[in-house]
């Protein structure tokens, strides 16, 4: 364990400062600091010896986070790597993007603020880095079974890099101009700098990963064709299908599905400007849905210059304490203010789309809402609510409704639930002999420490398919869906 006393010594919890407002809206990098080495270090001497360590129970990878707590404490940054690549192959992406359930389930937390898991995690990431203590990890001998994974999102990645590593020749196939799904474009700069990304994607390259960018799998390559040319077929798509908004006006310009809009913000943050750039400077947005997806659009419309930002979300704002139908370790649902939020903008709870009216050029100018309440379980208007808005431009961060079914799916006759995912059974693998599923893809919308441990997972199920047996870890069952916030 760490310090047998931290907790009760070091009752305070210190996370790294963030830039100041006026100066990050300023550009795309990074909003938050490095903290000082003794900082980190006196914070993971906060983790108990609490004889069951919940958070384990709470991450999908199964982190071994009181062994790198421990670590880290003592300063053995080397060895807390160690441990924490053991169970998690991209700490530097799930240490700055992940929501930390293992923060809400630690023993801590039932009666002080949680351990700085994360942020421990974060640290020793980036200081191995520094070190030059990530290297590639080459396969001593190859075993002559060539794998297709097809996207090269977080769940992807890890397939890719565990099947490499267990001596199979994998091709990963993305078909952006650049690796990393939604990694690479849907997540703002100012949430991960894609120079972390990049020099991931390089240690994977130097283990013998080969990368084909700019190939859509079911269009420049038919499914039928990566099973003739391959043994297996991993498939992490991801659930690329934003939902809709069936209201009158959607037909209007102006109105743009969240992730289309990140994305050609990125590319154009990294000089890649294209005719169809849109920007949101002078403009009164309008972002359609409160979590994650809708808080990047947040951040990155102030950045642009925007004139204002509102955030419509339908359900009502939530507590900021646990209630007890959200008891500990569960993650609960809380209201969370983001780096974004503290930016600027306003969010407007309880609040539903009725209407987006057009100028006479068949821009949208306004938007029409209602406020809503729970009556009978139903989200009612509240009569005589209605009111128009101000909005040059609407962003739709509603979530997804599953993957395309054009293409990969279609070609290959893989079967598809009513929410849009792909069917997969005990051992991760499709309706198609061959074909394995894992990710957003099989899973439907989730997390990227959700994304990453299904990788692992479908990585050890490919491992045995093709030499039966496998000595690649498996952190989770394909129906396990245990605290999936």
């Amino acid at each position: 364990m760490a310090d047998p006393k931290g907790f009760l010594t070091v009752r305070e919890r210190e996370l790294p400062a963030s830039r100041p407002v006026p100066v990050r809206i300023r550009d795309f990098k990074e909003v938050y600091e490095e903290q000082e080495r003794g900082i980190v270090e006196r914070q993971a001497g906060r983790c108990m010896d609490c004889g069951t360590p919940f958070c384990h129970s709470a991450c999908p990878l199964s982190n071994l986070i009181p062994e790198w707590n421990t670590l880290a404490w003592r300063g053995d940054w080397r060895g807390a790597i160690e441990r924490l690549h053991s169970t998690n192959n991209f700490p530097d992406f799930t240490g700055r993007l992940c929501p930390a359930p293992c923060e809400s389930a630690c023993v801590l937390s039932i009666n002080q603020p949680a351990v700085t898991i994360k942020n421990v995690e974060h640290t020793t990431i980036d200081t191995a880095f520094e070190n030059g203590w990530v290297t590639p990890q080459i396969p001593q001998r190859l075993t002559g079974y060539t794998v297709a994974v097809v996207g090269s999102g977080p769940s992807g990645l890890a397939a890719a890099q565990q099947l490499t590593r267990a001596g199979h020749t994998v091709a990963v196939f993305e078909r952006a101009d650049a690796a990393g799904g939604l990694l690479r474009y849907g997540i703002p700069e100012f949430k991960m700098e894609k120079a972390v990304l990049d020099r991931r994607l390089d240690q994977m390259r130097a283990e013998g990963t080969r990368f084909h960018t700019g190939v859509d799998v079911g269009g420049d390559i038919t499914g039928p064709d990566l099973l003739e040319r391959f043994d297996a077929v991993v498939m992490t798509t991801g659930a690329t299908v934003g939902r809709e908004l069936r209201v009158p006006g959607r037909e209007l310009s102006g109105i743009y599905q969240a992730v289309d809009y990140l994305t050609r913000s990125t590319k154009h943050v990294h000089g890649n400007p294209s005719a169809d750039w849109v920007s949101a400077e002078g403009k009164d947005v309008i972002v359609i849905g409160g979590g994650d997806t809708g808080s990047d659009c947040l951040g990155t419309a102030i950045r642009q210059g925007a004139n204002s930002v509102t955030s419509l979300e339908i359900m009502p704002q939530p507590p900021t304490e646990r209630r007890t139908s959200d008891p500990w370790p569960t993650f609960p649902r809380l209201l969370r203010i983001s780096s974004s939020h503290e930016e600027g903008g306003e969010t407007l709870y309880s609040a539903s789309t009725v209407e987006f009216v057009g100028d006479e050029d068949d821009r949208v100018a306004q938007l029409r809402l209602t406020e809503v309440s729970m009556v009978d379980g139903q989200l009612t208007p509240i009569e005589g609510s209605e009111r128009l808005i101000p909005a040059q431009l609407v962003l739709l961060a509603m979530g997804f409704t599953g993957v395309e079914r054009e293409g990969l799916v279609e070609q290959l006759d893989l079967e598809v639930d009513g929410r849009g995912r792909v069917v997969r059974d005990e051992h991760w693998s499709t309706s198609k002999s061959g074909v394995f599923v894992a990710g957003d893809a099989g899973r439907g919308q989730s997390l990227i420490v959700w994304a990453i441990a299904e990788g692992r997972s479908v990585a050890a199920a490919v491992d045995e398919y093709l030499r039966g047996r496998t000595e690649l870890p498996a952190p989770i069952h394909p129906n396990d869906l245990q605290y999936r916030p």
